[in-house]
């Protein structure tokens, strides 16, 4: 039993050659208190560093249409994670990095559909109708359907006294996202299959970022019972994740229904075609960890489930020990992106490395390995704080980049900032260098 810090190193790009992908900004934030009252931010000029980089890439094709469709349409399964993306991430593969910006563009037109205004009467719902939600939020070439609107309800039970409190504050469920499937021919074939899109925005309302709070790890319930691990403990993931993903009214069914359901028919329009189908998942911070989830659930329920890969932006942890095992016995593939000085990727919990370093000479260990004996780890365990980060990691650093220089650590969060960090990262010899915009 080993308790170590294990950073995994950078990975870049090894071409300068530019990715046909627009840059695309959230615009859309969350409630700010001003003047006591109030006010929405909006669209805001933006600063140098992003208007070097919307400068250079201006008048470049759509986001949704990658270099090398032949190589994507042939190692499709490999792009999606069948072997743990081995050989693509360090360097990092120019397709495989056109396609990570082009699930989180999925992800960032959930932001821009998203209602942030907590005056507005439609607060916490979509802002756009299934037919036009991608063209109204700037991404009208896609060749996805949206099939589904997603709700995601807190199961945090209100006091009395939050009827006096504006409306906004006690607003239990609201709009978290949407499934979306490839109908296009040509993008069909481009991709090799037909791509079924579950996309999740991050925290929006007062009762997610409560739910966000609940960072001790609870048992996660299978089939009718609880399903143990060869240690003794069964899978377990944060509290307030689950309760995000399970709970439901009366008037709102859970996320987890929703989706199951949709699944469901997708699987049965679509299972038995010669185009083969795949599941892939994507969010960012809170969507990211419902991301994870919503992959366990489906992979669980549906024992004929496609590739499910998960292709997540600034997720925090999700579970533990246990549930990463069972993921990986489920074949699940996941890629989280993450920024090496985003603080959310970092919690909650700490982490407790058994993976057995002493048996893996590649290991890349910066901390004095501890060795714990059995009682100290069990009761380490019993604190419900000791989480394991899932699948494979993509690190970026935006403090290397000249362009986003001086940002702060909320900034480093954002989705945005993988976005311009994922499109200018290069490798020079053994160093690392950015693109530069202006030549």
């Amino acid at each position: 039993m080993w308790l170590s810090i294990r950073p995994v190193r950078p990975c870049t790009v090894t071409s300068t050659s530019h990715v046909p992908f627009p840059y695309c900004t959230n615009t859309t934030q969350p409630a700010k208190l001003n003047n006591k009252r109030l006010t929405m931010e909006t669209t805001k000029a933006p600063s140098n560093w992003e208007r070097l980089l919307l400068d250079s890439i201006a008048g470049i094709p759509s986001p949704f249409t990658p270099p090398t469709p032949d190589r994507l349409s042939k190692r499709w399964k490999e792009y999606q994670g069948m072997k743990n993306w081995a050989g693509l991430l360090d360097p990092l593969d120019d397709t495989l990095r056109g396609e990570i910006i082009r699930y989180g563009h999925f992800v960032e037109a959930a932001y821009r559909s998203f209602d942030f205004d907590p005056s507005s009467p439609s607060y916490a719902t979509c802002r756009y109708p299934k037919s036009s939600l991608f063209d109204r939020s700037g991404f009208p070439v896609t060749g996805y359907r949206l099939t589904k609107n997603l709700r995601a309800t807190s199961g945090i039970h209100l006091p009395r006294w939050i009827e006096k409190a504006p409306g906004w504050v006690g607003t239990q469920s609201s709009w978290i996202g949407y499934v979306a499937v490839c109908h296009d021919k040509d993008e069909i074939a481009r991709l090799g299959r037909r791509d079924a899109v579950v996309a999740y925005r991050g925290t929006a309302t007062c009762l997610e970022w409560l739910e966000n709070l609940r960072a001790t790890l609870t048992q996660l319930p299978a089939n009718g019972g609880t399903e143990m691990g060869q240690d003794g403990s069964g899978p377990m993931v944060e509290s307030g994740f689950l309760s995000l993903y399970t709970s439901g009214t009366a008037a709102c069914p859970s996320l987890q229904d929703l989706v199951r359901e949709e699944i469901s028919t997708l699987l049965q329009l679509y299972g038995g075609d010669e185009v083969p189908l795949s599941l892939t998942i994507t969010g960012h911070s809170l969507g990211a960890a419902l991301a994870t989830l919503t992959a366990y659930d489906i992979k669980k329920t549906f024992k004929r489930a496609p590739l499910v890969t998960v292709i997540s932006f600034g997720g925090p942890r999700v579970g533990n020990r246990s549930f990463r095992r069972h993921l990986e016995k489920q074949g699940t593939k996941i890629l989280r992106i993450v920024n090496s000085d985003d603080l959310i990727t970092k919690v909650p919990g700490f982490v407790i490395d058994d993976m057995g370093n002493k048996n893996n000479p590649e290991s890349d260990v910066h901390m004095t390995n501890i060795n714990l004996t059995g009682w100290i780890q069990k009761r380490v365990e019993d604190t419900q704080w000791v989480y394991a980060d899932v699948g494979c990691e993509l690190r970026l650093s935006s403090k290397d980049s000249p362009y986003l220089a001086g940002v702060g650590v909320a900034t480093c969060h954002e989705l945005k900032t993988s976005n311009i960090s994922l499109y200018g990262i290069v490798r020079i010899g053994h160093d690392l260098d950015f693109l530069n915009p202006m030549t």
